[in-house]
């Protein structure tokens, strides 16, 4: 599989720190990211609310299971919470209820659990693509999707959020500094650089698949709104024949009563007429 051939790309593991390792090996996957039909609409600053909201559904289910597997951010704030503040805004307190999320997340979150048992330290790999991917374009994302969809406030945009975080940028350095003291054994630290090309192939998964949920909703969605409009169409053609019938009704009483009440001498012929039209049917009668 293509996916596999990039995870085994070789890489010169002693002259770069870990970070940049990371950067080099899945550069190409970060281009492939961008490129998915989601990030494009937000690089056109055209999210939709459905694209928004399915997004927020998957990023609930990554953080979820990536946050259970590192626990050591449990006293603390996490970016799970700011996802469900965000859920719990747009589907109401009932949103666990809810929300739907693509195959491709599941697989996401199936794996985050595995190496959090079986390869804790790949974690890392996983914790640097995502914290770092949101902190970095988190700030344009959030302004994007605010206006787009003319959110009013901070309200819905708790996960591009990053209170705690005075300066991105010296934050940054100081997570890839950590990150770069770790000590690793070159087989380690080649199956972490494994799992950051991982990582980022199981994050275009997800927004391909997202995107695909997307286009079958707004179907679904456009479809009822044409079967609304026909049923409308059809009521209102119903109750205009029906007025229509109700006019010519009326006009014709109006007729028969202005002839009633036209001259003694018309109202004597139609009396002549109404006497032989007795008497005609008397004797067909016998």
């Amino acid at each position: 599989m293509e996916t596999d051939k990039k995870m085994q790309t070789q890489v010169e593991l002693t002259d770069s720190d870990l970070s940049e390792q990371i950067k080099a090996v899945t550069k190409d996957s970060h281009v492939r990211a961008e490129n998915t039909e989601l990030m494009l609409a937000y690089q056109r600053g055209n999210v939709s609310l459905t694209q928004y909201k399915l997004l927020l559904c998957s990023l609930y289910e990554i953080y979820q299971a990536l946050e259970e597997a590192l626990d050591n951010n449990s006293n603390h704030p996490t970016r799970l919470e700011s996802v469900e503040r965000d859920l719990e805004h747009f589907y109401g307190q009932d949103w666990r209820e809810k929300i739907v999320v693509p195959a491709a997340t599941k697989i996401y979150a199936h794996r985050l659990r595995q190496i959090g048992k079986d390869n804790p330290e790949y974690l890392v790999a996983h914790a640097y693509t995502r914290y770092l991917g949101d902190l970095s374009g988190g700030q344009v994302l959030g302004r994007i999707t605010q206006k787009s969809l003319g959110l009013k406030g901070g309200e819905g945009l708790s996960f591009f959020s990053f209170p705690g975080v005075s300066s991105p940028n010296l934050f940054k350095q100081l997570y890839r500094s950590r990150m770069n003291s770790i000590e690793l054994e070159e087989e380690e630290r080649k199956g972490m650089l494994e799992e950051a090309v991982r990582a980022f192939e199981l994050n275009i998964q997800v927004f391909e698949d997202l995107q695909k949920m997307v286009s079958v909703t707004e179907t679904e969605s456009e479809l009822m709104h044409t079967t609304t409009r026909n049923r409308c169409t059809r009521h209102s053609s119903t109750h205009s024949k029906l007025a229509e019938g109700e006019k010519l009704t009326a006009r014709s009483l109006q007729i028969q009563t202005s002839l009633v009440n036209a001259s003694p001498l018309f109202r004597m012929v139609l009396g002549i007429c109404v006497a032989l039209a007795t008497v005609g049917m008397g004797i067909y009668a016998f």
